[in-house]
């Protein structure tokens, strides 16, 4: 048994990436591109924001408005280490 949780593990997160790297159409692709520039661009305000000296609440708060919609999480799609 303790052999074979691991195997199913790494089967299922075999399957996932498998999923996750499927092949996009092009307009899927160009999809895909507008959005990480998108969100790209709210991380570099959210940064501006941060060196402007605001509040961090204030920051990240404009950053989940502007990506609202555009990425998963409350991150942008983004979270780091504090």
């Amino acid at each position: 048994m303790s052999k074979v949780l691991p195997a199913l593990a790494t089967l299922v997160l075999t399957a996932m990436f498998s999923v996750a790297h499927a092949q996009h159409s092009d307009k899927e692709t160009k999809e895909d591109v507008q959005r990480h520039r998108a969100m790209a661009a709210a991380h570099e305000a959210a940064a501006k924001c941060l060196e402007s000296g605001r509040k961090e609440d204030v920051c990240m708060k404009e950053l989940q408005a502007s990506c609202k919609g555009l990425a998963v999480g409350k991150y942008c799609g983004m979270k780091h280490a504090h």
